[in-house]
């Protein structure tokens, strides 16, 4: 069975399903908070004109995900599975981002054990890259159990924070 980056996953509180072209007025309209961004290296991402830059490239990347409340079916967020190396039975989870109304961890530890969930049906290691000043994504990514493990370089050469989950870890915790 081949690793499918957009799949539908539902829990509780959220459900995920792909990201789609007609999205982007709904999902702008809870990421132009700039509160989300404070602490983004991309802090001015909620204008519109960098905003739809963020949002052509989850749709190039055929791994994008809207989230929804699953008892409204209002979107509050999105993210993304990206750069699987089957080789290395690896894959990155991020460009993640949820409405504040949702912020505390329930949504997003939920969302992220789904993810997780189906990542390790085919990969080893899920990776997470974080701004180093990014310490509201550390410290929620610390609570779903991710560790970090250094810094990597992204594919734009910029350095982040490195964190990682193995499936063996995820399911000791689980």
């Amino acid at each position: 069975m081949p690793f499918s980056l957009q799949p539908t996953l539902r829990g509780e509180r959220v459900t995920l399903r792909p990201l789609r072209s007609d999205d982007f007025d709904i999902l702008y309209a809870v990421a132009s908070d700039p509160l989300i961004w404070e602490q983004h290296p991309q802090p001015d991402r909620y204008k519109r004109p960098l905003f739809a830059e963020f949002f052509r490239s989850g749709m190039e990347s055929a791994g994008a995900l809207v989230v929804l409340d699953a008892k409204t079916g209002d979107v509050i967020g999105s993210t993304r599975f990206a750069n699987y190396d089957e080789a290395a039975r690896e894959i990155e989870i991020g460009w993640t981002f949820l409405a504040r109304s949702c912020w505390g961890g329930a949504y997003n530890g939920e969302m992220k054990r789904l993810m997780l969930r189906h990542a390790f049906q085919f990969v080893d290691t899920v990776v997470f890259l974080v701004g180093p000043e990014n310490m509201r994504s550390q410290r929620a990514l610390e609570k779903i159990g991710a560790v970090r493990s250094g810094t990597r370089i992204d594919k734009l050469g910029r350095e982040r924070a490195l964190f990682k989950i193995t499936a063996a870890d995820f399911r000791n915790a689980s």
